[in-house]
């Protein structure tokens, strides 16, 4: 999190994690298409020869609450493959929250648990408590054959803390329930650890209402 004082701008940091191929640029592709108004920015990518995102995407997302504090959520991913691990630890410094996109496909479970590994691992090395930091899941791709069911991603949900989201990030179907679940669990964590509130009047329930207004989705989605 960084706070600009003069400017009056918070701005948070979220990063978008998972396995090569994923779903990861998709959200962010998706989320781009489906936000109302005028509060996303340009999208930037940078891609490999092999249409593989390289180093990461930016969307910023600007939001104003109520006491007139601007609210400014970056988005980014980080590359899926083995060999760009050293950039994907730099882009997770200084995350604030983390979405994991696994594959619902069943011949990318040990993709989806070594990249899971690998998260933990980079967050610890650049410092970061991984059982403290803000984490949602998402099993994207639920259009495919042979991917895993309802009922066994609803088995995992139940075993973790972390909310469990289901996507077909082509079709926009689940990532804006995904980025506002990140960000109910971003704040809230946030809110703990700086009394955001207390010292800006900025409150959560007014600024999610907000984001879910300018995303288009009702609040029973977030959940």
């Amino acid at each position: 999190m960084q706070l600009d004082f003069k400017a009056r701008e918070l701005t948070i940091k979220l990063v978008y994690y998972g396995p090569a191929l994923s779903g990861k640029t998709t959200n962010l592709q998706s989320i781009h298409q489906l936000v109302a108004g005028d509060v996303a920015g340009r999208l930037m990518t940078l891609e490999t020869k092999d249409d593989r995102t390289l180093f990461f995407d930016l969307l910023p997302l600007t939001l104003t609450s109520e006491k007139g504090l601007s609210v400014r959520l970056k988005l980014f991913t980080v590359p899926g493959q083995v060999i760009h691990n050293a950039t994907r630890r730099l882009v997770l410094q200084g995350a604030d929250g983390v979405a994991f996109i696994a594959d619902s496909q069943r011949s990318e479970t040990k993709s989806n648990a070594s990249s899971f590994v690998n998260l933990r691992q980079n967050l610890s090395e650049n410092g970061i408590d991984p059982a403290a930091m803000p984490l949602v899941i998402q099993f994207n791709k639920r259009d495919l054959d042979d991917i895993r069911t309802d009922e066994e991603i609803d088995a995992l949900a139940a075993r973790g803390k972390e909310p469990v989201f289901k996507a077909v990030a082509l079709r926009g179907v689940g990532v804006l329930e995904t980025l506002l679940g990140l960000m109910d669990v971003t704040w809230r964590h946030l809110e703990a650890s700086h009394q955001l509130e207390e010292k800006f009047g900025v409150r959560a329930d007014p600024l999610l209402a907000e984001l879910r207004h300018h995303l288009g989705v009702g609040r029973e989605a977030a959940r």
